[in-house]
């Protein structure tokens, strides 16, 4: 089992890999650069280099790396859909240098346009990205919660993303389990049915990673509120049953719980225990 957390690379990427060891993590999940802006550090090639060995020494999963949320690659607006592609370019090649193979993103707002609007703004976004860089770091579309003009929420709308991509096998999935139960999907009750659904849809096969956070809110509320696991209306059987899953043998697990570093090893040691 690869399971880990969001961590800061505030300090280095080096450091992160060492603060993921410590709260027992196997695997870890970075913002590429400030979650709520576009600035980035430039890359360190020591800390880099050392990254890429350590993580190898320790036998680490895949790492995620997430975009900043700043990113909306749906908007209408040809500024910040040219940012969004700017940045994500950006970090596919900055990732291809740190051998992290997953830059995960949420697909985006229409924000009024419309939900085929701005599905056609993904796909233009995601293509025009893909063929400005030789990376080969795979794009993983979150699914949402569906609040507000959230496109993503269904699994459907993140398959017309995929068809409508020339680089389909440049896209993959990351599952947010506080994400799906939100849009209305029981995987409390009906976790196998939501994965035959998923499959029909998408392909299991493009099931790339997982968030693990529990929900504050009740199925189908569409709110996007992460509890710690066992706090919210998931609950802390669900999640140890989860974690072993044979859909999820091998894919990065990462906690994004609201508890901090404390709360992960935790969280981590609960549900490698079980």
């Amino acid at each position: 089992m690869y399971i880990g957390a969001h961590i800061s690379i505030g300090k280095g990427y080096t450091q992160a890999l060492i603060t993921a060891e410590k709260i027992g993590a196997n695997t870890m999940q970075f913002f590429t650069r400030n979650p709520r802006g576009a600035k980035a550090k430039a890359l360190n090639p020591v800390d880099a280099q050392q990254y890429i060995e350590d993580v190898e020494k320790l036998g680490f999963g895949s790492a995620l790396a997430h975009s900043p949320y700043i990113i909306n690659m749906a908007s209408p607006s040809d500024d910040l859909w040219q940012l969004a592609v700017k940045l994500i370019t950006e970090d596919m090649e900055r990732l291809q240098s740190l051998n992290v193979p997953y830059l995960c993103l949420h697909p985006g707002s229409h924000v009024g346009s419309g939900i085929q609007a701005g599905i056609d703004r993904i796909c233009t976004a995601l293509n025009q990205a893909f063929s400005s860089t030789d990376s080969q770091v795979m794009v993983l579309l979150e699914t949402m919660a569906g609040s507000g003009t959230e496109i993503g929420s269904s699994f459907e709308e993140l398959r017309l993303i995929m068809e409508g991509c020339r680089y389909p096998e440049r896209i993959g999935i990351c599952f947010d389990t506080c994400h799906v139960y939100a849009a209305g999907y029981d995987i409390k009750e009906n976790l196998d049915d939501v994965l035959q659904h998923f499959d029909n849809c998408l392909g299991i096969n493009t099931l790339k990673a997982i968030h693990l956070n529990d929900s504050q809110q009740a199925l189908g509320t569409k709110k996007d509120r992460h509890a710690c696991i066992g706090e919210g209306f998931l609950g802390e059987t669900f999640f140890k049953e989860f974690v072993r899953h044979s859909a999820f043998k091998n894919l990065p697990l990462i906690l994004e719980t609201p508890g901090g570093l404390e709360g992960y090893k935790k969280e981590i040691k609960l549900l490698k225990n079980q």
